[in-house]
């Protein structure tokens, strides 16, 4: 039995020597060290073997078992290596070769817009205030001294969900809420954007479109004017659209706000000269502006005779219009890449 475990050693040390592959290789422990390899199977004929000759011949199985097994573990070894160092040499990559270029986005007009002025208002000490875009009749409209029936609701074309739930028109909404939420009566200097609906589709409005509202409520002893309000507008056009456009106020009516007035600017398009764009005015409306309406006040828990402010808003996707020449509101809403990828070269310009 000594010669034919000398035997098997002999002949599987040459063979796991002589092993190309791992799947050989294994194939090799199996047929050696396996259940039914054939060391297993001398140990197997040990019940022949006399008491004196068991632990021999079982001694001398279990050393070449390990000599064959750290002979199985090194071979095994050094396939994997080679095989490895063939696949690093096959997938050998050519860093001279020139790569394909990777195409970048950039950030949408709107949302460029949106961060600029965000940034401009915390500068300036207002906080940055959200809120839902389903929103109630209520604070859509009647906290806003838009009653039931009113005419200016009329302007608003709204998509109602129910009676009473509906898309908000504007982010005035958010006014009333931040108003109502503040029962400690600390001054208000907010702003908010978000989006807002209503059934409107051409060339400078679209049934979506986003907004900016601004909120200023302080004690009256503080003072807060119009002046306050003219000065904050002009410091907030010219940084957003350009410090070269001139400005214009005219008074007008918003049911929110009393005094009320508009803020224009000069056409991009034409430059004042009058086109299609601006209706051969010149001029294109911003935004609405005024004094908070005392019956707002009182609505949000304000006693008017003590508290005063200014509201304002605007279109933010009609400040991308006037900011980057565009002259159609629905190209910011057709996700053509060739149009959006070009808004970094235009900021770096």
């Amino acid at each position: 039995m000594e010669e034919q475990i000398k035997k098997i050693k002999q002949t599987s040390e040459k063979e796991i020597a002589d092993a190309k592959d791992l799947k050989v290789l294994e194939d090799l422990r199996v047929k050696y060290l396996g259940k039914k390899g054939e060391l297993t199977a001398v140990l197997r004929g040990m019940k022949d073997l006399t008491p004196e000759q068991r632990p021999v011949i079982g001694s001398l199985v279990n050393d070449v078992r390990d000599e064959l097994e750290k002979q199985i573990k090194e071979k095994e070894a050094k396939l994997k290596e080679e095989e490895l160092n063939k696949r690093i040499e096959s997938e050998k990559i050519d860093i001279t070769l020139p790569s394909t270029k990777t195409r970048r986005g950039s950030l949408h007009p709107v949302t460029r817009i949106i961060e600029d002025m965000e940034d401009l208002f915390v500068s300036m000490g207002y906080d940055v205030v959200q809120g839902p875009e389903l929103e109630t009749d209520e604070f859509c409209f009647e906290r806003l001294n838009l009653p039931k029936g009113h005419p200016a609701r009329d302007m608003q074309d709204s998509f109602y969900i129910t009676d009473e739930y509906l898309l908000r028109t504007q982010t005035s909404a958010v006014q009333a809420r931040t108003m109502l939420a503040n029962t400690e009566k600390t001054p208000i200097r907010m702003i908010t954007c978000g989006k807002t609906y209503r059934r409107e589709d051409d060339a400078t409005h679209s049934h979506q479109f986003n907004q900016i509202e601004g909120l200023v409520i302080d004690k009256k002893e503080r003072n807060v004017s119009l002046a306050d309000l003219k000065g904050t507008l002009e410091i907030f056009v010219r940084k957003i659209i350009g410090a070269n456009l001139d400005l214009r106020f005219r008074p007008s009516y918003f049911p929110f706000t009393e005094p009320s007035y508009e803020v224009d600017v000069t056409c991009f398009k034409c430059g004042g000269k009058g086109c299609n764009l601006c209706k051969q005015t010149g001029w294109i409306e911003v935004l609405g502006a005024g004094i908070v309406h005392p019956n707002v006040l009182k609505m949000n828990g304000y006693n008017p005779d003590e508290y005063g402010g200014f509201a304002f808003g605007t279109g933010i996707d009609r400040l991308a219009m006037f900011r980057y020449g565009i002259t159609d509101m629905r190209y910011l809403y057709t996700n053509d890449v060739r149009f959006l990828n070009q808004f970094d070269r235009k900021d770096e310009e």
